[in-house]
């Protein structure tokens, strides 16, 4: 069997030196406009002593934005002095993207969040899915995903784990869920989890939370607001830092079949019949698809598989073949 080479991707910082760094990962990319170039991915790292690894990353996706604006805060604010352990920041994990602020890198189309394990000979994505993979996932035993719904869904906002066959793993990630403040907490089922960055930390038995913060191709003051005391949140609960939890009383959502979600078989313009957080029953119209080509045809009415709370939308106002409309969540308390 061929040995797996090394990355190409290197550190400007010493993961292992007590204080604050500021640097970058830098990954070599020859190009047309820089032969001998490289992609400069920020990162910093704050370390006191020994204790737990904290790995946060936001830019997963290039067009949500809750992640990057809150963890190059906390890169800026966090106190040395007041850290027992290690934190790694990322807020721009797949920079290409978040420089484009598209989903996916506009160098080779890929989508972070479906590329792990990654490949150190493979696309521009695929080596920093590797460099995660075998590098700073190893390191860390909290990780912190911080997503929302970019530029096509919306968001109730939510804090979020997964099942898992490791039942003790499953406790610590909802524990760390609750921790982190949300006005929601969710069990996700996701559509399709293969290759995702949670999927790749999970299987290495690390305590993993994810959000969703709202969506729309931008950031509010409450769903940042959310994101900062999160994060927060999230070190004093493992021990990393002194302090008490900025509580709030989150309510709990499931996503347990593919029956949560509502799937547009038309194009056209979208009539969202029921808000995000709005109570809907089975069979209830949640959703309208407008034709686009003439006028004098009715819409196609879509409708709740399941009881529950609309806890997602499609955005904006108009979709295709495929899209999700709206995802209703169960609600359990």
């Amino acid at each position: 069997m061929t040995a797996l080479r090394d990355n190409p991707i290197s550190p400007t910082v010493d993961f292992d030196r007590d204080g604050v760094q500021h640097g970058f990962l830098k990954l070599p990319y020859s190009r047309d406009d820089s032969a001998w170039g490289a992609i400069m991915i920020p990162l910093t790292v704050v370390k006191n002593g020994p204790g737990p690894t904290a790995l946060f990353t936001g830019g997963n996706h290039g067009d949500e934005y809750e992640g990057p604006l809150a963890l190059t805060k906390l890169a800026r604010e966090l106190d040395v002095d007041q850290l027992q352990g290690r934190v790694i920041i990322v807020p721009f994990m797949n920079l290409p993207a978040v420089q484009a602020g598209t989903r996916t890198s506009p160098i080779d189309r890929g989508n972070l969040n479906r590329s792990f394990p990654g490949r150190p000979d493979g696309s521009v994505t695929e080596k920093i899915a590797d460099y995660f993979q075998r590098t700073l996932l190893p390191m860390a035993d909290l990780v912190l995903d911080i997503h929302s719904g970019g530029r096509t869904l919306d968001f109730l906002p939510f804090a979020a784990c997964h099942l898992l066959p490791d039942k003790a793993q499953q406790a610590r990630c909802e524990a760390g869920m609750r921790a982190f403040g949300a006005p929601y907490c969710m069990q996700m089922l996701e559509l399709d989890a293969v290759g995702m960055y949670d999927s790749a930390a999970e299987q290495q038995g690390k305590v993993f939370v994810t959000t969703e913060l709202g969506g729309g191709g931008s950031s509010t003051a409450r769903s940042l607001a959310i994101a900062e005391r999160g994060v927060r949140n999230l070190l004093i609960h493992f021990g990393l830092l002194a302090g008490e939890l900025q509580a709030s009383d989150s309510v709990k959502l499931d996503m347990p079949d593919g029956d949560c979600f509502v799937t547009s078989e038309d194009a056209g313009l979208l009539e969202m019949c029921r808000d995000l957080g709005d109570t809907v029953a089975a069979g209830d119209v949640v959703a309208r698809v407008h034709s686009l080509s003439r006028t004098g045809v009715p819409p196609t009415e879509y409708r709740a598989r399941r009881g529950g709370l609309l806890a997602a939308r499609h955005f904006p106002g108009r979709v295709q073949v495929g899209d999700t409309l709206a995802v209703v969540a169960e609600v359990l308390g």
